[in-house]
């Protein structure tokens, strides 16, 4: 169906350079005959139900992402309807990659940091939708900041062109393009589910390796923890605060806020950024060297291990050459180890296996959210072979998850291409490149929700939304 697509049969010249030729039904207008700014205060505490812009959509934010991030009142919150068009205004100097339109399926509140518009009775309020997702899509929405944070109001962008082809064509435009995001989705969500059964593969080889040995009829001996059971007799258990020579959680919002950070500066490691026990930096995620000066008992060195202090909890990851003089996060924990007993490489295996974020989960704390402090930390029981052994393990477990990374990386390098050419078709659709109405015409009755994309799905674009911008302190990283 989209390799049978082609161009309209006549066009014209729009006017503005980076629409170029669009075609001849189409008008070109000024964004206030198409959108309208809209503001409706949640005074008395109408609506309850919080609202969030993630990755570009707009999600009901869950109960326990509340704990004391928002205001003691939502009285400050504007109300939202669906179909509401969501811009996210502040910042555009600092941050180029985030999505920041969300179209509402649902009525509740958001953050009156954002700017709320509704279409007029010119476009569709899914088209209208589509057009600003394309400006985001193409980041030239950044053209049209202003003030010293370069934020956007309503005013800023009143004059923005906008494309508006006759109604019955904005219905085949949007029908086009919901049917093609549900393809592209389940394509998507089917690399997800092959990236996790593959996780699971590789998690069951070095469980077997780090708990067992290469010697499968080796003598064992009770580990002295329960769920733990046998390991083998040669194997010394110890606890990891018994290795390790010092701990330090990362900086609080009192000495770390939302406005020291910058994009292009020293990097700062969170959850998001420890990826099957390495760390994969956000450029966004950074301070300025007076920070950094400011943060220095915080800084990185060779072979740390930084773990994951909320959320996802087992997740952590060991600081290599690259990463030497980043700083731990808002969210994480830094673990200086002795390493006297063990390999640095062996470490973080043995600390990836599954049982080490069930002990973890176990032993948290906090009412709403597991979180961990360093006595937790401290208790995680470690399994230490020989280092002649600690060896060989490290290079069969390199042997037997060789074709699993291959595996993985070749299916999220699709997930990858598969979002760039959504974004492409969306554009070449919604700006006139692509004549859609004969293929929308054939197109059967969809009426279920799509389903929701995983985590995978914002690592691959590396965007991580800056969530309730009106926050001072920072201390997650979707508000970072």
């Amino acid at each position: 169906m989209i390799a049978d697509l082609k161009p309209y049969p006549a066009y014209k010249d729009s006017g503005v350079p980076w629409l170029g030729k669009v075609p001849e039904k189409w008008e070109v207008l000024p964004a206030l005959a198409t959108y309208k700014p809209k503001l409706e205060k949640n005074t008395g505490m109408v609506e309850r139900t919080v609202l969030s812009l993630s990755y570009g959509r707009i999600i009901v934010k869950p109960a326990e992402k509340l704990r004391g991030l928002v205001p003691e009142s939502f009285e400050t919150y504007q109300i939202v309807n669906p179909g509401n068009i969501i811009v996210r205004t502040t910042d555009l100097q600092n941050d180029h990659t985030s999505l920041r339109i969300g179209h509402s399926r649902n009525r509740g509140i958001i953050t009156s940091a954002y700017l709320c518009i509704e279409t007029t009775d010119r476009v569709s309020n899914e088209f209208g939708y589509q057009f600003l997702n394309t400006y985001d899509l193409l980041k030239i929405i950044y053209g049209f900041g202003s003030g010293l944070r370069q934020n956007l109001d309503f005013v800023d962008i009143k004059r923005m062109p906008v494309l508006v082809p006759p109604k019955d064509e904005q219905s085949s435009i949007v029908r086009f393009l919901d049917h093609a995001d549900r393809r592209i989705r389940r394509y998507i969500l089917a690399k997800q589910k092959l990236i996790k059964l593959l996780e699971e593969q590789k998690q069951a080889i070095i469980h077997r390796a780090v708990t067992r040995g290469l010697d499968p009829n080796i003598r064992l001996k009770p580990s002295g923890i329960p769920w733990l059971g046998d390991v083998p007799e040669h194997w010394e258990v110890r606890k990891l605060g018994q290795i390790a020579v010092s701990f330090r959680t990362g900086p609080f919002g009192s000495i770390l806020h939302q406005s020291d950070y910058i994009e292009g500066g020293t990097p700062l490691i969170n959850p998001t950024h420890m990826i099957c026990g390495r760390i994969v930096e956000n450029t966004r995620c950074s301070v300025p060297p007076a920070v950094v000066d400011r943060l220095s008992n915080y800084r990185l060195e060779k072979h740390d291990l930084i773990f994951s202090r909320r959320g996802e909890l087992g997740r952590c990851a060991l600081v290599q050459d690259r990463e030497v003089g980043w700083l731990c996060g808002t969210c994480s924990i830094r673990v200086r180890v002795a390493y006297d007993v063990i390999e640095p490489a062996y470490l973080i295996q043995a600390l990836q296996v599954r049982w080490v974020g069930e002990y973890l989960s176990l032993f948290s704390v906090g009412a709403t959210m597991e979180s961990l402090n360093t006595g937790i930390l401290k208790g995680i029981p470690v399994l230490i072979p020989p280092v002649s052994e600690q060896r060989q393990l490290l290079e069969r477990i390199d042997q037997e998850v060789r074709n699993i990374d291959c595996a993985t990386a070749d299916s999220e390098r699709e997930i990858s291409l598969l979002r760039e050419y959504r974004t492409r078709l969306i554009v070449d659709v919604v700006t006139g490149k692509l004549d859609v109405r004969a293929a929308a015409a054939k197109l059967p009755e969809e009426t279920d929700e799509p389903e929701p994309l995983d985590g995978v799905e914002a690592l691959v674009e590396g965007d991580e939304d800056i969530e309730d911008a009106d926050l001072d302190a920072v201390t997650e990283e979707a508000e970072v």
